[in-house]
Parts: C-alpha cells; sequence; structure tokens
C-alpha cells in the first residue's frame, strides 16, 4: 500500500476575505444590473463601480483591481456570457476605467473625490467600449454619432454613483 499523497491546504488571509466579499457585492450589482431593461445596449448604471470606488477609497488600486477583474469575470460566467462580446467590452471597459483611476491615485482624495472619480472612471469605460465596439462589432463611424448619448449616460451614473459612493464611505467600514 502507498502513502497517501499529501494534500496542501491554504488557509485564507483577512485580505483574501475581505476581497470576496467585495467582489461578491460588485458580482451580485452586475447581475441586479442585467436584469434591469435599458433602452438602449450598452446604456448601464454602473452599480458595481460604487463598490470599485469604495474599495479604491479604503483599500486602494490593487485591491480595487482584483475587485474590478473577479466581477467581470464572475459576473460574465454567472450570466452566461463569458467569452461573448459583451465580456469583452465589459473587459475593455474596466480595464480603461482602472488605468483613469490609477492615475489618479497620484491626486488627492481632498482634491478629487469619489464623484470626480466616478465620472473619470465612467468616461474611460464607455470610451474604451465604443472603440472596442467600432473596432471589432460595428466598422462603421456612424456609432461614434451615439457617442453624445453614451457619455451623457457616462456623466449622469458616474455622478450618481460617485454620491453613492461617497455617501457609503462616511458609515463605518
Amino acid at each position: 500500500m502507498s502513502p497517501a499523497a499529501p494534500t496542501l491546504q491554504v488557509e485564507p488571509s483577512a485580505r483574501d476575505r475581505r476581497l470576496a466579499r467585495y467582489a461578491a457585492a460588485a458580482i451580485a450589482a452586475s447581475l441586479v444590473e442585467a436584469a434591469i431593461p435599458s433602452p438602449l445596449p450598452g446604456v448601464k448604471p454602473g452599480l458595481a463601480n460604487i463598490v470599485i470606488l469604495i474599495v479604491l477609497a479604503r483599500h486602494g488600486w490593487r485591491d480595487a483591481a482584483w475587485v474590478s477583474v473577479l466581477r467581470v469575470v464572475a459576473g460574465s460566467l454567472l450570466a452566461g456570457q463569458f467569452l461573448a462580446p459583451g465580456f469583452f467590452l465589459a473587459g475593455a471597459g474596466a480595464l480603461a476605467s482602472l488605468a483613469v483611476l490609477g492615475a489618479l491615485q497620484a491626486v488627492s482624495w481632498h482634491w478629487l473625490g469619489p464623484v470626480g472619480r466616478s465620472v473619470a472612471a465612467a468616461f474611460a469605460h464607455i470610451g474604451a467600449q465604443l472603440l472596442l465596439a467600432r473596432l471589432w462589432l460595428v466598422p462603421h463611424d456612424g456609432l461614434f454619432n451615439l457617442a453624445p448619448v453614451f457619455f451623457g449616460a457616462a456623466l449622469l451614473f458616474g455622478i450618481l454613483n460617485g454620491i453613492v459612493a461617497a455617501r457609503l464611505m462616511q458609515e463605518k467600514a
């Protein structure tokens, strides 16, 4: 009889548990949002971005990036959209908004708070999605005629999400 193979046991850290809770909240927000009818494909409130802003403010860009990536991948798996065009559009938007939020880390939260960061991230998100859609899905410049609608929605939802995130950040962690 051969000896049993050793088992590897991994104990999650407090950070792992915290990231899992935030990711679960962001995924749940994404799934709720997916159920909301939209007047125009791609116009969504970006509820998960509230969670990302809170993680960014409380724990930094690296944790926010993890939560964002987990949200895009797990959310698309749960919605049955993994590797579908929506997955790549969500990924492009998430990466662009993370890049902008990373660049804004050099700016004090005193000078640029959750609302400003939220609007900047929303604009980056929709800009990347429009660019990817133009390059890949809609090979016609007519797509850019919808840009004012998309950027208007990004402004509105960026402001609203930033306000909600700011209010939630005032509460105890």
